[in-house]
């Protein structure tokens, strides 16, 4: 059949060898860059033959070298529509596929690579473009297939070797990315972007030191890369180098949407290197940012920015949106198990020692297997300690899943036909929340790790109390909440504590004089609670404060700041990193721990209640400064948990110029250790497995998630059983 076109008159069209020779001075305009000149040469051929497949073609390709790729699509498209035998087709759809992928179609990116490579399938370039389009719909598998198929026709396809690396990256193979990225830059040492990533597989291998020197090589050749300056501020990180990592993520900060975290992550290295110039004014920049709806800070970061639960719930949706959405193709179905057990799957990094696993490791021991059959699935370190050992006799299964994807996992949990997902991480050092998002289990928990909303339409429910979650803030959690009676938090009640109490002298504190003491983390004192400290120091004379060592710079900053506040440095004592057992014993020598906010003390706030030291806290809004308030009250010291700042401050001070009402608060939390709920492990368990059963009763019943009260057990227990 002979098809027609419109156009011009066929006595008006210019002979084909006239077409022929304009065809050709069009394309020697674009071989030499003159693409306006190009561009007016092939819509001169157009006007007279609008079916011309290769002016469309071409016209195509420098519409998308000027940045107009839309207008690329529509006129690549039509030439393939026009002439879909045309023997330049898999050229026609590489370039389209690229177009595509240019405006974040990558679905259609997808469709038009693999097309042009039915027509064409040994075209390297297109295999990885093809990979490029699978690695950016995260189908990280079929994008390493792709890449190694486009290496096999060109082995020294750096670009390939380089991409390949980092789908190797995504699917948790840092090793062999490493070696792929290795040898992108055998080939050509001067690829920044392969220095770079490499310094990204060596951080996932905990060799910062090369990390970071791999990240200056890439800087060295590309002065002002903003990867290789993100790279680098992590290495310091990694490396405690915190004040370095702030200025680096200063420079990062503004370097477009992709680099919106820079600037909590710059607040979050201020706080570890306790330097607070600038702590105001870049907290209130990041608030106002994550409020706005932007990537502002990484959610764990931003705990200790803002105590806002509904900045924490914009911070984790917007998190969520970007980094985790939930799968187009999720594993479970809404299929109904009739199992005779319960299936529930603890997934964490932290199954070794650690202080998650330091709080759960009798509740996983002593979970009732009649009831319920347990699985731990591990995606932390092998690590070979004492802990991971016990966990691993205290599992019926336990997965190691380090090395595989997190579809890979959803897909063993979906074999397994889990019932209850119980993620402890929520969005910590180390987390999967890739895993839930393919949604492997009909019930999916937020559970401890992480003491906020995970704003994820694919997590169900958040286990909490009437402290950290009150009824009035509910609105704050995507999740709906699972409350337990007591404390939220678990305890193991058989946690040791070494005999032998160190000396003062031995603890580098002073014979005599009232010891404050704060264990947390650095970065969660704030210039608000540390002047409140100083306050102390000063009305209780003769006093310190005792700190946890965490690196050399925030020591040297926490000691300035206290002698601008008019105390002297050396009543500010660090404590270096012991074994558990004799970092517990040493509080004996503290008498009455400062709690920080907006994040409180959480299994510090445990560590000190289980050494017999009581602690002052102070609640905020969200629950992660809520914490210590629950534990207080799960232990019977409710009075020491203060409202504001000021009923905190004032507190502090009765306690620590009373000593009648010292011993009085000591003498009433060692009765109360084995009296009050905080340390049951078996109360506990039986509480949380109720929990559990109440999830699951809904959901055999078809109904929807919803959030509900545990009722309390009528005994105190003790023991584990």
């Amino acid at each position: 059949m002979v098809k027609h076109h419109p156009g011009k008159p066929i006595g008006q069209r210019p002979p084909a060898a006239a077409i022929a020779a304009q065809f050709e001075r069009a394309v020697a305009h674009h071989q030499r860059g003159e693409l306006a000149q190009a561009e007016a040469a092939y819509r001169e051929i157009l006007a007279h033959t609008p079916w011309h497949f290769d002016a469309l073609h071409l016209l195509g390709i420098v519409r998308m070298q000027r940045g107009e790729h839309r207008d690329a699509i529509e006129l690549i498209r039509k030439a393939v529509d026009i002439d879909p035998r045309n023997p330049n087709k898999a050229a026609a759809l590489a370039n389209l596929g690229i177009a595509l992928s240019e405006t974040g179609r990558a679905a259609e990116a997808l469709d038009a690579f693999e097309k042009s490579l039915a027509l064409a399938p040994r075209n390297a370039q297109t295999l990885y473009n093809l990979g490029n389009a699978q690695l950016a719909l995260r189908d990280y598998d079929n994008a390493l297939a792709s890449y190694d198929r486009a290496l096999a026709l060109k082995p020294d396809y750096v670009a390939a070797l380089n991409n390949r690396g980092n789908a190797l990256a995504a699917l948790r193979r840092a090793a062999e990315a490493l070696v792929s990225f290795d040898r992108a830059i055998a080939i050509a040492p001067d690829s920044a972007d392969a220095l770079n990533n490499r310094a990204d597989a060596l951080l996932t291998l905990q060799r910062p030191d090369e990390a970071l020197a791999s990240a200056d090589r890439a800087l060295l050749l590309r002065p002002g890369f903003a990867d290789a300056i993100n790279s680098r501020g992590n290495a310091l990180r990694a490396l405690k180098r915190y004040d370095e990592a702030a200025r680096a993520f200063a420079e990062l900060a503004g370097a477009g949407p992709r680099f919106d975290h820079a600037l909590g992550v710059l607040v979050d290295s201020e706080l570890r290197a306790s330097d607070w110039t600038n702590f105001a004014a870049h907290a209130a920049q990041v608030t106002a940012a994550v409020s706005a709806g932007r990537r502002a800070a990484l959610p764990w970061v931003f705990l200790a920015i803002s105590g806002s639960g509904a900045a924490q719930l914009a911070c984790a949706r917007t998190f969520v949106a970007e980094r985790h959405p939930a799968s187009a193709s999720p594993l479970w179905r809404g299929e109904r198990y009739r199992h005779d057990r319960i299936r529930v799957a603890y997934l964490s990094a932290d199954f070794h020692e650690h202080a998650t696993a330091h709080l759960m490791a009798g509740l996983f021991e002593a979970h009732d297997a009649t009831r319920f059959e347990i699985t731990a699935v591990s995606f932390g370190p092998d690590a070979n300690d004492s802990m991971r050992e016990r966990l691993r006799r205290a599992f019926p299964r336990f997965l190691d899943v380090r090395e595989r994807s997190d579809r890979d996992v959803a897909q063993a949990l979906r074999d397994l036909e889990i019932d209850i997902a119980v993620d402890l991480k929520g969005f910590t050092a180390g987390s999967r929340t890739g895993i839930l998002a393919f949604r492997p289990a009909p019930l999916q928990l937020n559970y401890l790790g992480y003491p906020g909303t995970m704003g994820a339409p694919y997590v169900d429910y958040i286990v909490a109390d009437r402290l950290v979650i009150p009824a009035d803030r509910e609105h704050h959690y995507t999740e709906k909440i699972a409350r337990l009676p007591d404390a939220y938090q678990v305890n193991d009640a058989t946690r040791p504590i070494a005999e032998a109490t160190p000396t003062r002298t031995e603890a580098g504190l002073p014979e005599a004089g009232f010891v404050f003491c704060c264990f947390n983390s650095n970065y969660k004192i704030t210039p608000e609670i540390f002047a409140i400290w100083m306050r102390l120091l000063e009305r209780v004379p003769g006093s310190v404060l005792w700190l946890l060592e965490a690196n050399a710079i925030a020591r040297a900053n926490l000691r300035r700041e206290a002698e601008r506040r008019g105390i002297a440095a050396d009543r500010l004592i660090f404590a270096p990193t012991l074994p558990p057992d004799e970092h517990l014993a040493r509080h004996r020598l503290a008498d009455l721990f400062l709690d920080t906010r907006p994040v409180n003390a959480h299994t510090t706030a445990s560590d000190a209640l289980w050494a017999g030291l009581p602690l002052v806290t102070c609640a905020d809004d969200a629950f992660a400064g809520r914490v210590a308030a629950s534990l207080l009250h799960a232990v019977g010291l409710p009075e020491l948990a203060a409202r504001d700042p000021q009923a905190y401050e004032s507190i502090a001070l009765r306690v620590a110029t009373t000593p009648s009402l010292l011993a009085e608060l000591r003498a009433r939390l060692a009765r109360n250790r084995a009296t009050h709920p905080l340390f049951d492990t078996g109360r506990y368990r039986r509480h949380l497995e109720a929990a559990y059963t109440t999830m699951w009763e809904r959901h055999q019943g078809g109904l929807p998630p919803a959030t509900f009260d545990v009722a309390p057990l009528g005994l105190i227990e003790t023991g584990t059983q």
